[in-house]
């Protein structure tokens, strides 16, 4: 999408982002409108013309409850949710559905992105009662908010979708019975459930290394040996396995955790679940061979993987990896920019195709008739026999494009020429529906991707974007040292919870050691400070919501990684940079606590927790501290040339000049000068030091013996 089409595009959003209800007046304005129509979620717009009398989560949707005496239903969802959009379309836009739902409940809409610690909670209520989630989560309450019944997706009525029950059944029995004693008390023994696991013991021990090794047993049997990743279809990135799992590889040398990062990444990259013309990966392959994706993009999963292709390059030296990276971070500053400067969320897997219907993935296929009279045939006919499109397609009569093997130097520049063109021609299509609010940690991910690799591939104006993105969550996203977790047009609002202060603090590190900027550090020392005082358990760990947030029906302690890594893993590795940088003991003790409280989880199921496992990777490895000292205004890219190309993944690396603010904070750069008037590398390994050395080759050895 060029640029001038990106900025129509969000102005039109902006102006209305649900225009695709079915009730029109005649003057084509929306026959109803209620409560969400102020709120700034695009999920929350979408619904804002149905005929559901819709109520934002708060007091006053649970006060107006108690005052009718009727039930609240809940629906959590989020804007690039498939059945999200399905259930909306069949029930809620359905006038009879609407009419009794108003009637006889209070209607509350929830954006899971916005909300997490209300999604979470009735999550687990909906988990323990049902042995599944997912979106849409719709749930039942009582006005004093006890959860009463759960579910995900209903068909609107019964025998619509073959056996399953519908909405509207569903409705008339539980306006019927919602004060049934049998109900009430099989939904509180599903609540005290909730609450005894929530008071469950923490480790008394931070655990050992023997769960790291259970994890990569654990994938490498259910490894696809043939096409990567893990288990059958449908296959979701998970980038934080693939960390942990190089990280068992360097600390053992396990040649099967190499194998599994590499299949999965190179299989994922060729799949159709990567954009090959505009870049970035969708969200997840329905398929073992990832062909097919659920088209949308997330920011999360972008950034994350970012960040693992460039790991996988540091580790192999494969340059391959590397020009994966560049090419997501170059989809993130193209298409996922807000030029305030933070980024998007998403994009949503369907948009409008040639007969105006809304599709899955119509943005991204190909016919070779479109490529044809885009292209010059020969060109075209390249692009057919590499991409493996053909007339009679391979999703739904169309192509999603796909590679065989990962292309050579020579093929791969002639497809970075060719891919601009029908980035341009694919670019007057109507576009996939953008999420453009902006949210902390999904931001903090995207910032730590840019710091990571702006420092690893010697690419400044990387950093440039991770530092422009830092200032604005810093300067839009909080309000004197508390954060807000979400923004749009030019509002924040909601606290931030867990996540959001863990991973900007990690990503602000990242940025101290990109940038030798001593005012990230602070920042990062600020947030974590925040968790200490608002969000820890006194038992270890820390909750997901504040101290003085909202009483939902228990306070969430994360320790599971699915498609974001858990608060409590990215803090303890925050605690342990932290200590690695200022040599102060807090840190070392808050981050020990925090792996207390991952030892539960760790001992039952480490491979759920994969990014704890890198924490615990830290907490037993020996930890190196690099800093390089140079004159004010000299080059020391040379010399870090060593550090950027390999992979240390527990090692922090400062530079600074002499009495520069960083120098004279942290202890490290005590009595260290530049050696002859040259930059000058020192390294401590554990509790020994390495004499100084100023060669970058001399850097590389030092790096590869201890």
């Amino acid at each position: 999408m060029n640029e001038h089409r990106h900025l129509a595009a969000l102005a039109k959003m902006a102006a209305d982002y649900a225009p695709r209800t079915r009730h029109l007046g005649a003057d084509g304005a929306p026959t109803y409108t209620n409560a969400l129509i102020h709120e700034t979620s695009p999920y929350l717009l979408q619904h804002a013309h149905n005929p559901v009398d819709w109520r934002p989560w708060g007091d006053a949707a649970f006060a107006a409850a108690r005052e009718r005496d009727v039930p609240v239903f809940l629906s959590v969802g989020y804007s690039t949710c498939h059945w999200c959009h399905v259930m909306e379309h069949e029930s809620f836009e359905d006038e009879e559905i609407a009419a009794f739902l108003n009637a006889h409940f209070v209607a509350v809409k929830v954006d899971r992105e916005e909300r997490p610690d209300v999604d979470a909670v009735h999550m687990e209520f909906l988990q323990l009662t049902t042995g599944h989630g997912g979106w849409p989560m719709s749930v039942w309450l009582t006005p004093d908010r006890r959860p009463l019944y759960a579910g995900t997706y209903f068909p609107p009525r019964d025998g619509a979708r073959g056996p399953h029950r519908g909405f509207w059944s569903l409705l008339v029995a539980l306006h019927q019975n919602w004060r049934a004693p049998q109900l009430r008390a099989q939904a509180q023994r599903a609540v005290d459930a909730l609450l005894a696991n929530q008071s469950r013991a923490t480790a008394v021990a931070v655990s050992d290394l023997a769960v790291a090794d259970r994890l990569r047993e654990t994938y490498w049997r259910i490894f696809d040996r043939r096409f990567g990743g893990f288990g059958d279809a449908p296959k979701f990135p998970r980038p934080c396995v693939l960390e942990a799992l190089l990280r068992g590889w360097k600390r053992t040398g396990d040649a099967g955790a190499l194998e599994m990062v590499e299949t999965t990444l190179e299989r994922m990259h060729c799949g159709g679940i990567y954009d090959h013309v505009g870049g970035g990966f969708a969200r997840y392959s329905t398929d073992r061979h990832w062909l097919v994706p659920h088209f949308e993009k997330m920011l999360y999963d972008n950034a994350q993987l970012a960040v693992a292709y460039l790991e996988a390059w540091q580790a192999t030296g494969r340059a391959y990896y590397a020009t994966v990276t560049r090419d997501i971070l170059r989809y993130l500053t193209r298409e996922m920019s807000d030029p305030a400067g933070g980024f998007f969320s998403a994009t949503d897997a369907a948009s409008v195709d040639a007969e105006g219907e809304m599709r899955e993935g119509a943005f991204l296929l190909w016919t070779p008739a479109q490529l044809r009279a885009a292209l010059p045939d020969a060109d075209a006919t390249w692009i057919e026999t590499t991409f493996d499109v053909s007339p009679e397609g391979n999703f739904e009569g169309q192509n999603i494009l796909h590679l065989d093997a990962p292309l050579d130097d020579a093929d791969r520049a002639r497809w970075y020429t060719l891919r601009e063109t029908l980035h341009a021609v694919r670019s007057q299509r109507p576009a996939p529906g953008l999420d453009d609010k902006v949210l902390v940690a999904w931001n903090a991910l995207a910032i730590s991707a840019f710091a990571r690799a702006g420092r690893a591939l010697r690419e400044p104006q990387y950093i440039e974007r991770a530092v422009a993105a830092a200032r604005f969550v810093l300067t839009q996203m909080r309000d004197g040292s508390r954060l807000f977790r979400a923004w749009r047009r030019g509002q924040a609002q909601h606290p931030a919870v867990l996540e959001d202060y863990a991973v900007l603090a990690g990503a602000l590190l990242d940025l101290t050691e990109a940038t030798g900027d001593i005012g990230w550090l602070d920042e990062a020392e600020a947030l974590m400070e925040v968790l200490e005082t608002q969000f820890v358990d006194p038992e270890g760990g820390y909750f997901r919501t504040p101290a003085d947030g909202e009483a939902l029906l228990f306070r969430q302690k994360p320790t599971y990684d699915g498609a974001e890594p858990s608060g409590n893993a990215q803090a303890a590795l925050a605690l342990l940079r932290l200590a690695a940088i200022t040599g102060l003991p807090q840190y070392v003790a808050r981050a020990e606590a925090a792996l207390r409280a991952l030892g539960p989880p760790l001992e039952a199921a480490p491979h759920s927790a994969p990014k704890a496992i890198c924490a615990l990777e830290w907490w037993h490895a020996e930890v190196r501290q690099l800093v390089v000292v140079a004159p004010e205004g000299a080059d020391v890219e040379a010399l870090l040339e060593p550090v950027s190309a390999g992979f240390q993944p527990h090692l922090v690396t400062l530079c600074a000049a002499p009495g520069a603010p960083l120098a004279q904070r942290c202890p490290l750069f005590r009595e260290r000068t530049p050696v002859a008037g040259h930059p000058t590398a020192y390294l401590c390994v554990g509790t020994r030091c390495e004499l100084p050395e100023t060669d970058p080759m001399g850097l590389r050895a030092l790096l590869a013996r201890t």
